[in-house]
């Protein structure tokens, strides 16, 4: 499994970039996963509804399965993994794209858009391998993508994970 992190400020469209990259890599056959990292505290269940009922009364772990997709949530102090420990919990596939995690040592493509005067990344994190942007970027030292093309960033991607045939 290939890991390549999206990264960026908030509202640079690392959400937007990955879903319309994620498209043209499964076109090409290849199986890809997401792992998105949040600093907000976030709910999967509606509250209420029975998983989160078990939740609540003090479940460590809770599935919650469908006949089209499952999904476990894991409560507690020992629920902040490092990305090493939760890449690890995911299926075999591919490609797993990592949104979040901006400071961790992987390779990654930064999404920057001048416009939010933002301090680029790639300056001063050697794991940046690409920078994808809505705007020309002047001494940049990786390859520039365009953040409108999604097909290009995908062709990029799949260069640099080696899945070129």
């Amino acid at each position: 499994m290939k890991i390549l992190g999206i990264a960026g400020w908030s509202g640079s469209g690392k959400t937007t970039l990955i879903t319309a990259v994620i498209p043209c890599l499964v076109a090409r056959g290849l199986v890809v996963s997401t792992l998105k990292g949040t600093h907000h505290d976030v709910a999967v269940d509606q509250p209420g509804k029975d998983s989160d009922r078990h939740r609540r009364s003090g479940a460590r772990e809770v599935m919650l399965a469908t006949p089209r997709r499952w999904m476990l949530v894991h409560e507690g102090a020992d629920a902040d993994l490092p990305l090493e420990a939760l890449a690890a919990r995911m299926s075999p596939c591919d490609l797993l794209l990592v949104e979040g995690f901006k400071s961790d040592p992987i390779a990654k493509i930064e999404v920057h858009r001048p416009s939010l005067g933002k301090p680029a990344l790639w300056p001063c994190d050697p794991n940046v391998v690409a920078v994808a942007s809505d705007a020309p970027l002047a001494g940049l030292t990786v390859p520039g993508l365009d953040l409108g093309d999604p097909d290009a960033v995908a062709a990029f991607i799949r260069d640099w994970a080696g899945f070129s045939g």
